[in-house]
């Protein structure tokens, strides 16, 4: 989501936002209020056993103050109410609802932010948190019997017991300083009773879903910690130093390479009356032939005396090697790979080249099964793949030329598998 961070547009607009804070530089808004509201059920991602089989959603509400200490660590303060229902208890037991009322339940809680995630330009968009804390419930239960059972519905004193809420979110942005909170959290209560009914070893526990608004206090013009990204700001950081040290990198580089031109051109016109650049005994000013390879003998003007000719001749051994490396080439099927049958004989075509300085041409040949396109594209390949054999044994490789034809030029009719064997082909010309 952060993927254009390296453009230069992005990198712009980063600096020039009226709440962009240099990283681990202060300067941001650590307070903040929410309200919020849901459903409460003795039903959790935790079921495990529970004392009533059915449970029934009811509302709930609360609110929070938070302190945010990192950008990823936040202590707050919890409270919320609300009721708890289920019904059908497991077990024999004469009253088949429960209603808890949670008169009020406080605690404070470690708020984690797994991820702090950018959407666009730069801006936070959500942040995945984390919470776990521990804390006090004042509560009533109410139980109310079977229909036709003669034990009358009973009520239980107030609970104040210490619980342990656990849960996880995902706040969205809305706008500077304003969140949507979406949460679920259980609470672990440490007793039984919390449904009026004693049952099993586990102790009681139950769910709020919520929905809700962070409101963040403090100046508009400060960001929020909680939602702030450091990683992105020290990165916009480090591409702002950078673009500078370039700029005067090429500020330095550009006068650098106008001082040598002037003094090129100083050296140039001092020492060009005498200057031998090829070494060839000849000045330049006079050099007809300049640039000539070192050892070369010139004329008085610089220029290459001719080099004796000496013939070489092809003889009928050499071209028996040559057969013979034709007969004995193989490739693996539809491709370029030289089998390892063809390196003894194409080693003595490469001993040839090397011994005798000989030119050759290789042309590749295909039948016309497939494409022309694909035929075209395998036999120049086949062609190279033998030339790149001769010139890592040794041969000149300006002296070999590699060609491929395709299906053009067949030398036997395509029609009979005979054929078409014999038009899959390299032939050698050596001269």
């Amino acid at each position: 989501m952060s993927s254009q961070l390296f453009a230069q547009a992005p990198v712009d607009t980063a600096l020039n936002t009226k709440d962009y804070v240099q990283p681990f530089s202060g300067g941001f808004r650590t307070w903040s209020v929410g309200l919020h509201g849901g459903m409460m059920s003795p039903y959790t991602i935790f079921r495990g056993h529970e004392d009533y089989k059915t449970p029934n959603e009811r509302w709930g509400y609360g609110g929070y103050v938070k302190k945010q200490l990192l950008h990823s660590l936040g202590l707050q303060a919890n409270f919320f109410r609300g009721h708890v229902q289920g019904t059908t208890p497991d077990g024999i037991n004469v009253y088949n609802r429960f209603e808890t009322k949670i008169k009020y339940a406080v605690d404070i809680s470690a708020n984690i932010t797994l991820a702090n995630i950018n959407w666009r330009n730069h801006k936070s968009f959500m942040q995945p948190y984390l919470s776990v804390g521990g804390g006090s419930m004042n509560y009533s239960t109410s139980l109310y019997a079977n229909a036709g059972a003669t034990t009358a519905n009973a009520r239980t004193d107030d609970f104040q017991q210490f619980y342990i809420p656990l849960g996880a979110g995902l706040k969205v942005n809305l706008a500077p300083g304003i969140n949507l909170d979406l949460g679920y959290q259980v609470n672990f209560v440490q007793s039984d009773n919390l449904d009026g009914y004693n049952y099993g070893s586990g102790n009681d526990k139950f769910s709020y879903a919520h929905a809700g608004l962070e409101f963040a206090l403090g100046k508009r013009s400060k960001p929020q910690l909680a939602t702030h990204n450091p990683v992105n700001s020290m990165r916009v950081e480090y591409i702002t130093a950078e673009r500078a040290l370039q700029m005067q990198v090429e500020q330095q580089r550009a006068a650098n390479e106008q001082l040598r031109n002037d003094l090129n051109t100083t050296n140039s016109n001092l020492a060009r009356l005498t200057v031998d650049t090829d070494g060839d005994g000849v000045f330049d000013i006079s050099d007809k032939c300049p640039n000539t390879p070192a050892g070369t003998k010139v004329d008085g003007q610089g220029c290459p005396l001719a080099a004796p000719v000496t013939k070489v001749y092809v003889t009928e051994e050499d071209k028996r090697v040559v057969k013979d490396a034709i007969t004995n080439l193989e490739f693996d099927l539809g491709k370029a790979t030289i089998r390892d049958k063809s390196f003894p004989s194409l080693d003595r075509v490469a001993a040839l080249l090397v011994n005798k300085n000989f030119s050759l041409k290789l042309a590749g040949h295909t039948d016309n099964t497939g494409s022309a396109e694909l035929n075209l594209k395998l036999s120049k390949d086949r062609a190279e793949a033998i030339k790149a054999y001769l010139v890592e044994k040794g041969a000149n490789a300006s002296r070999i030329e590699a060609t491929g034809y395709g299906k053009d030029q067949p030398i036997a009719t395509n029609k009979t598998a005979a054929g078409r064997q014999q038009n899959r082909r390299v032939e050698f010309t050596l001269f």
